[in-house]
């Protein structure tokens, strides 16, 4: 089985902050969130547990995991999508015509700014990862858990349900849900 989560809550998702790449750690209620789900999914099995290296992430999958004999395995490329000069950006959607929420608008008509990353590059960093890490484990018969972000598991999961661009950010998931994927 394939299982992905959403890190916790940190104070820049409660400030409507875009966080990309930038490494905020969780705040209390992300912790809790964490906790609850520990608790909520203590029956569901893992064999690996395998999350972006950005600290929330990693936080919420030591959290989750605490007092179970998963092994935690960063990568790279389950890092967030880089927002480029947007990183930082407070209420995006308060600002007319600012050109970062073409992405959440129309994803498929995403242009990325200086220094950000295409959809395109995401979609083939997190595909390369599932093709080398992931998919030989599901193959196996290996339950594995990725532990995320909103953008880089709204790519995975797209990938495996066959989501069209268009319908991108259909696919994300609350902070701290399990989403079952195969």
């Amino acid at each position: 089985m394939l299982y992905i989560m959403r890190h916790g809550k940190t104070d820049w998702n409660a400030r409507h902050k875009m966080q990309g790449r930038t490494d905020i750690p969780l705040n209390d209620e992300g912790r809790q969130m964490a906790e609850k789900a520990a608790d909520e999914y203590r029956d569901i099995h893992f064999d690996i547990c395998f999350c972006s290296p950005l600290v929330r992430a990693k936080e919420t999958a030591e959290i989750f995991l605490r007092g179970r004999d998963i092994p935690i395995v960063t990568d790279d490329r389950l890092m967030e999508m880089c927002f480029g000069e947007y990183e930082g950006l407070e209420n995006s959607f308060d600002i007319p015509d600012c050109p970062i929420n073409v992405l959440f608008r129309e994803p498929e008509k995403y242009k990325p700014a200086s220094g950000a990353e295409s959809i395109e590059e995401l979609f083939a960093r997190t595909g390369e990862f599932m093709k080398e890490k992931a998919d030989p484990l599901l193959g196996e018969g290996k339950d594995v858990l990725i532990v995320g972000h909103g953008a880089m598991n709204c790519s995975i999961i797209c990938r495996v349900k066959n989501i069209p661009l268009r319908d991108f950010w259909s696919a994300g998931i609350e902070n701290c849900k399990l989403m079952k994927l195969i």
